[in-house]
């Protein structure tokens, strides 16, 4: 029976599509009083998400860091270089492609007709005075001081009562984020669009997103495709033999939304694409951390079409630093569904976009249907390192070793 209730419990993606539609509704045909409680409601959960954020971010940064005081030595310094360059490489990518399509259907009427997303919703009944502990750049000083002292320490037989300290605050903040805030976050995606759609703005502003949506998808699929080809080139093996035996693990991230639970399946992948045993064991785990590729190419996107929408600079020299920044702020974000967007939410000012409202609420919205194809994309990228690695250990430590 228990198995059973399981099977049928709704997953995030449907209650989220749900809350969007239920917003919708509200919005259009309800009294504005009606609409006024759901946008308290969802005004008082972005006051606690603002708190959590820096306790996310000191969480999974400073427990991703620290872990790496343990590796094989130059290997660890191979792959961690691989993993952020490849996602520097996703972002850029995606920003690239978004900037030479995306205009094709955000252009000035588009932006005029959306215009200050803001104008016309209605405000909230109450808001209680809920300030984070922190702001955002002290977390990141701190989990960055902490995380590379905890590091330091380790390798020096010292340091272990904190590593564990830090990783239970870690296991903290991923229980708050999968028993609070993604269980609660259909009902505040329906508060933010029931506010848009008072104001008259969800049909030009859902018209856009659906287009960035659909270019999404294809460009986590080609961007494996380049990954496994390199990877295919490096390790003198077959691409497309690799892609389909990475499919169990492809196909076991999208159902679990999890980074960290498809690493026995995604383990498995690298075996059957030949990569020996001290590598793939090595990997597979530390990628699932660091690696996050699918994850950047999506946020990017969603980012770009938030600044073209709002006619705000979108340039290289906006994006880039933005996405250099969030390569490192996401480290460890993968291990819970939507951890990536609620890690990047505190840095989206840096592009000029507020860390809450209505546009970050649609970010997390949209982030969050497709966050399963950005998992996979990940994870499957995670195994294309793997093979490069496995090539690298055999040409530069063993052949020293002989």
């Amino acid at each position: 029976m228990a198995e059973e209730s399981k099977k049928k419990k709704l997953g995030l993606v449907p209650k989220l599509i749900i809350g969007i539609i239920v917003g919708i509704i509200i919005g259009s045909y309800c009294p504005a009083p009606v609409i006024q409680v759901l946008v308290t409601i969802s005004g008082l959960f972005s006051s606690f998400l603002s708190f959590v954020i820096p306790f996310i971010i000191i969480g999974f940064v400073t427990a991703g860091i620290a872990d790496l005081a343990t590796g094989a030595g130059k290997l660890l310094g191979i792959t961690t270089a691989i993993a952020y360059g490849s996602t520097l490489v996703a972002g850029s990518i995606a920003f690239i492609v978004a900037s030479a399509l995306f205009p094709k259907f955000i252009n000035a009427e588009v932006a005029s007709q959306i215009g200050d997303p803001s104008a016309g919703q209605l405000s909230a009944i109450f808001s209680i005075p809920l300030e984070p502990m922190v702001d955002v750049t002290a977390a990141i000083v701190f989990a960055f001081m902490m995380g590379l002292g905890i590091s330091y320490l380790r390798n020096h037989g010292k340091g272990e009562v904190l590593f564990k300290f830090f990783n239970d605050f870690q296991d903290i903040v991923t229980a708050t984020l999968s028993t609070v805030i993604i269980p609660l976050l259909p009902l505040y995606i329906a508060g933010t669009f029931a506010n848009i759609a008072y104001a008259g703005q969800v049909w030009n502003i859902l018209g856009v997103f659906w287009k960035v949506f659909v270019t999404v998808i294809p460009l986590h699929l080609i961007y494996l495709l380049c990954q496994f080809s390199l990877a295919g080139a490096i390790g003198k093996k077959n691409p497309f033999t690799m892609l389909k035996n990475q499919i169990p693990g492809y196909l076991t991230a999208i159902g679990t939304q999890s980074s960290a639970a498809t690493i026995p399946v995604n383990v498995g992948c690298a075996e059957k694409n030949g990569v020996s045993k001290q590598i793939r064991e090595f990997v597979v785990p530390l990628c699932a951390t660091i690696h996050l590729s699918g994850s950047m190419i999506s946020i990017t996107c969603f980012t770009t079409a938030v600044l073209m929408m709002n006619n705000m600079p979108h340039g290289i020299n906006v994006l880039f630093p933005y996405i250099a920044m969030l390569g490192i702020a996401m480290v460890a974000a993968p291990g819970a569904p939507g951890g990536a967007i609620m890690s990047a939410l505190p840095f989206l000012p840096m592009v000029g976009i507020p860390s809450e409202g209505g546009l970050a609420s649609l970010m997390i919205a949209l982030y969050l249907t497709q966050d399963s194809f950005g998992t996979a994309c990940n994870v499957s990228g995670d195994n294309a390192i793997a093979v490069i690695v496995d090539r690298i250990n055999d040409k530069l430590f063993k052949s020293k070793e002989a």
